[in-house]
């Protein structure tokens, strides 16, 4: 039986801007596993570290990758494998928590301490004479504004309470953001082994009681930490991961990061694997082509799969690609779709989603999409300067990139791609700039 085929239907399952959570059996239909064309089983690694080396010990690991290219969607990949396997799993996105342009180790650890108390508080009661209550207690009242006091309710309540205020006093103000700094800062040791003792422990040992293994906590989206510096001159994500990362993985559980990518080129890299005892692991582009320039018809595969599987959800590989022509007019026009993306799933929906924004009915043209390329293109060459397009062709004719900062913003910019095989990372320049400006 051929599925039905609604543009509106197709265009909302392929907006670029909504991660696919796993966990979600909806979700899953549309999931596509492209690890294999990524150059190695990376969610596999983050997995055993957890379940099969170090089930019962903390773990801190770091994942790094560009911004688009599939974390989220890997981490609720993983959530949903833990969870599979009989672990409590707390995920969660900083950047509707915290500012991302003004960051320290402190604000990240009371979003954890939000969330975790949020998901479990009704079974682990903060003692208000205890440390993390008085620590957490004090910081509010440091930190008065003309937001109300809420309502504490009874003692099980009282912690929440606290956290809460906190966040919505501090919440758009650098000021008050300072003064708990200050206040906390000097404390922090003393906040995270009351955090350990008074919360995570116990949580733990109630997940344990319930029959279950252990716990993780998923932070995303720190990869979006700006790269300002703080005013001693400090960039931030070194001074968040590497000056303050011996901080953030003193957790009494296991717990991931996503971390910026700009950390990977950086000098201090030596000193961040240090600090947090762990290499950060990568999640490259999905190679489509050798680096030597040859097609690899493997990465296209999976990539051809990616948008059939918006418009198939329910159908299985073979029967996508059997449907192919009802959604484009021939099957040339998604492999060029797929080429042009580089790779990068964020950029390969990008560029589907704003296809059928053009012509608004299947099967979409080769014409529709050259227009949708050439937009696109205009859009990334309006951004390069002159000293970044002698950059670019470097990329393009060496395969790699200097230790030079310019390239750190080419990579953010996704004018520059990130690859793996099985000779090491490689680097290419988007497709879309190459057909026209650095041949």
């Amino acid at each position: 039986m051929i599925a039905s085929l609604d543009v509106a239907t197709v265009y909302r399952a392929c907006n670029p801007s909504q991660t696919l959570d796993i966990t979600r059996r909806q979700d899953r239909r549309y999931y596509v596993n492209l690890s294999k064309t990524r150059g190695g089983d990376l969610l596999g690694e983050l997995d055993a570290t957890i379940r099969l080396f170090c089930p019962e010990e903390p773990t801190c690991q770091l994942l790094a990758g560009h911004i688009g290219c599939g974390k989220s969607t890997e981490l609720r990949r993983l959530q949903a494998i833990l969870q599979h396997h009989n672990f409590a799993v707390v995920y969660f996105e900083s950047s509707q928590d915290l500012d991302m342009t003004d960051l320290d180790v402190g604000d990240v650890l009371l979003a954890i301490a939000r969330q975790v108390y949020d998901r479990f508080g009704q079974n682990i009661i903060i003692q208000p004479q205890g440390q993390l209550f008085s620590l957490v207690k004090t910081a509010n009242s440091l930190v008065c504004t003309e937001i109300p006091p809420l309502d504490e309710g009874g003692d099980g309540d009282r912690f929440r309470v606290q956290l809460q205020q906190l966040s919505q006093r501090t919440h758009g103000r650098p000021d008050l953001r300072s003064q708990l700094r200050h206040y906390l800062e000097p404390r922090i040791q003393t906040f995270l082994d009351a955090f350990n003792q008074e919360l995570i422990n116990p949580v733990i040992e109630h997940l344990r009681q319930q029959g279950k293994t252990g716990l993780v906590i998923l932070v995303d989206n720190l990869d979006r930490l700006e790269s300002s510096q703080k005013p001693w001159g400090r960039p931030q994500p070194e001074y968040l991961f590497v000056d303050r990362g011996d901080r953030l993985c003193k957790l009494n559980c296991h717990v991931v990061y996503t971390i910026p990518s700009s950390l990977l080129f950086s000098r201090d890299l030596s000193r961040l694997t240090i600090s947090l005892g762990v290499d950060p692991k990568v999640l490259p582009m999905v190679s489509i082509k050798h680096r030597q320039g040859r097609l690899w018809k493997p990465g296209l595969s999976r990539l051809r799969q990616l948008v059939l599987a918006r418009a198939f959800p329910d159908a299985s590989p073979q029967q996508r690609q059997q449907w192919c022509d009802r959604l484009f007019d021939q099957s040339q026009t998604l492999n060029r779709l797929c080429y042009a993306s580089g790779g990068h799933p964020r950029n390969l929906l990008r560029l589907f989603h704003r296809q059928i924004e053009k012509e608004r009915q299947f099967p979409l043209s080769h014409t529709s999409l050259q227009a949708t390329l050439r937009e696109r293109r205009d859009q990334l060459l309006r951004s390069i300067s002159h000293d970044e397009k002698e950059l670019l062709k470097f990329v393009i004719k060496h395969k790699k990139i200097s230790g030079d900062a310019d390239y750190h913003s080419l990579i953010r910019s996704l004018l520059i791609f990130e690859y793996r095989d099985s000779k090491g990372s490689w680097f290419d320049v988007n497709p879309l700039l190459k057909a026209s400006t650095f041949k």
